[in-house]
């Protein structure tokens, strides 16, 4: 398949097997071609996080300073921040990650195997519990309370005005 053109008289017919190989060469001269780096947060998790010197500090145009204490300060505040999470995630990265897959990998394990089955019989449990459960207030405690509502019924409130 190929370009053909109808009102030119010269016409290119090129496969598309010669077309990528005859741009190989040309991409590979250009240098590295790097990918885009991988989404760390594809679900957004950390939205809240993504602050920047703008979010922080900001000076309304009737109190400014200096042009360069701005761009300077936006450069220390840029910089320390990206210094200090490096070195902040190098030291504690690793260490809380293995606690925190501790916590998670016990927590699913008590899940599973102790509070689901728990579950399940209590589900299983629960009807039976109800019919007795209903019984027993048929028995004790709806009557105590007819008989409460009865006795209480004929108690009668007057107020009085010195």
């Amino acid at each position: 398949m190929g370009l053909e053109k109808e009102k030119s008289d010269m016409s290119i017919i090129m496969d598309e097997d010669e077309f990528n190989r005859s741009i190989e060469p040309i991409l590979s001269k250009k240098g590295k071609v790097y990918a885009a780096p991988p989404d760390r947060d594809p679900n957004d998790i950390n939205a809240h996080l993504k602050v920047g010197f703008e979010d922080v500090i900001a000076e309304p145009v009737s109190t400014q300073s200096f042009d360069r204490v701005w761009i300077g300060s936006h450069a220390a505040f840029e910089l320390i921040k990206f210094i200090f999470y490096r070195v902040l995630s190098t030291l504690l990265a690793v260490p809380v990650a293995f606690i925190l897959g501790l916590l998670f990998g016990v927590l699913s394990c008590i899940h599973i195997w102790l509070v689901m089955p728990v579950i399940q019989s209590f589900m299983m449990l629960l009807p039976s519990v109800q019919v007795v459960w209903r019984s027993m207030t048929d028995m004790f405690i709806t009557p105590l309370f007819h008989s409460m509502g009865k006795v209480l019924s004929s108690v009668q409130v007057r107020t009085t005005e010195n």
